[in-house]
């Protein structure tokens, strides 16, 4: 989200977790469930994040999903010595995916900062990135994209303009939740077309649409920075 390119993988991770995104394509992984026929059903959360940069303090985000009604609302928040990032979404779900109506960011850099707003005619055709972020993992949980990977995520950034981002299906891994519970995560490998050698593998938790259970930031194959989930509480 931030301008200046030398901080933008790590600033986007603290603000969305999607933009700098981004080893040569690999072969799918056989090893994976059967798609499902419906996602899993979104549940409010609230959710606590280490994030580790190389170069920079640890910091810590916070992720907010709940609900209005029939409209959901993703917020992240973090914040470390020199810089805060902050970005919030509201969407429905449709069957083909979230209808986002509302999307705003901020960000401060060194007393530098911004803040964004789009509105319902800006998201007409296309997600913002939180809801991008949130049908990224109903994808991975419906097995999406295993016969003819990669395959394509289109969604707008901060500033209302197209971007993509395509992804791949990796095998399921285990990972221990904060209260001790070890679950099959779901995951996946993303990057922008224009930019193969930088990728993010997210994994998601198979049945809570949204919560990330961890990210790692690769640069030419060498990871650079990571996102772990920290702490978890159901809200309904």
């Amino acid at each position: 989200m931030l301008l200046l390119p030398r901080y933008r993988p790590a600033i986007w991770l603290i603000s969305a977790l999607l933009a700098s995104l981004v080893l040569a394509l690999l072969a799918p992984d056989s090893a994976r469930a059967d798609p499902r026929e419906t996602p899993p059903r979104p549940r409010p959360f609230v959710a606590d994040y280490a994030l580790e940069i190389s170069g920079w303090p640890d910091a810590r985000v916070s992720h907010r999903l709940s609900r209005h009604g029939d409209w959901w609302e993703s917020e992240m928040r973090a914040a470390i010595r020199l810089a805060s990032g902050h970005e919030r979404s509201r969407f429905r779900l449709d069957d083909g995916g979230p209808s986002t109506s509302a999307y705003s960011s901020g960000y401060r850099l060194l007393g530098i900062g911004g803040s964004y707003r789009l509105g319902h005619d800006e998201l007409r055709e296309l997600p913002d990135r939180q809801a991008a972020l949130f049908e990224l993992s109903r994808r991975a949980a419906n097995g999406d994209c295993r016969a003819t990977p990669p395959c394509r995520l289109r969604f707008v950034d901060h500033k209302g303009r197209e971007e993509r981002l395509d992804y791949r299906p990796l095998a399921p891994i285990a990972r221990r939740l904060p209260d001790g519970e070890s679950i099959q995560a779901t995951r996946l490998e993303a990057w922008e077309p224009d930019k193969p050698e930088r990728r993010l593998v997210f994994a998601f938790h198979p049945e809570l649409p949204g919560l990330l259970l961890g990210v790692e930031y690769r640069r030419d194959g060498e990871p650079t920075n990571r996102l772990t989930l920290q702490a978890l509480t159901l809200t309904e």
